[in-house]
């Protein structure tokens, strides 16, 4: 049983090296800085089928398509900065794995911040809110009464 969950593991881990080199090879390029904007952009765009992989890792036809056409644009002399536009004019910001920033996305780039802000001011109010329930006064009507009463318990037992 272990020896084959072994085999199994080993299988796997020999097996993912491969296809990232692959999806790469297919691609020729001019020079070392558009294979290099390549596969930057390739890694930085989502898959739309998928949803949570990058271009790069996905065999959906429709990431095949997107790797095609980011290719195509690279060996035609355009910016990593032009394709990010086609994309995200054709596609809308879904398809980047970092938004851009701008009025619509800024609860996705403060939000967390915001939430953990808000969250550390309650625990100090809390604390502080126990803190002074902790040192207030006694209530000296109910002291005496207390007094009174275990006076009268100790006189009893006498």
């Amino acid at each position: 049983m272990i020896g084959r969950m072994l085999l199994l593991a080993g299988m796997l881990l020999t097996a993912l090296p491969s296809h990232g080199q692959s999806v790469f090879a297919e691609y020729k390029f001019e020079n070392a800085e558009q294979q290099s904007d390549f596969k930057e952009l390739t890694a930085q765009l989502r898959c739309l089928v998928c949803q949570n992989q990058n271009i790069a890792d996905s065999n959906a036809p429709l990431a095949q398509d997107l790797r095609r056409e980011i290719h195509q644009m690279l060996t035609s002399g355009q910016t990593k900065h032009d394709v990010i536009d086609f994309m995200v004019q054709r596609y809308g910001e879904f398809v980047l794995y970092k938004p851009i920033m701008s009025l619509k996305t800024l609860a996705l780039w403060f939000g967390p911040a915001l939430f953990f802000i808000v969250g550390l001011i309650a625990i100090w109010r809390m604390t502080r809110r126990s803190a002074q329930v902790s040192v207030a006064e006694p209530d000296r009507h109910a002291l005496a009464e207390a007094r009174r009463l275990l006076d009268n318990t100790d006189s009893r037992d006498l």
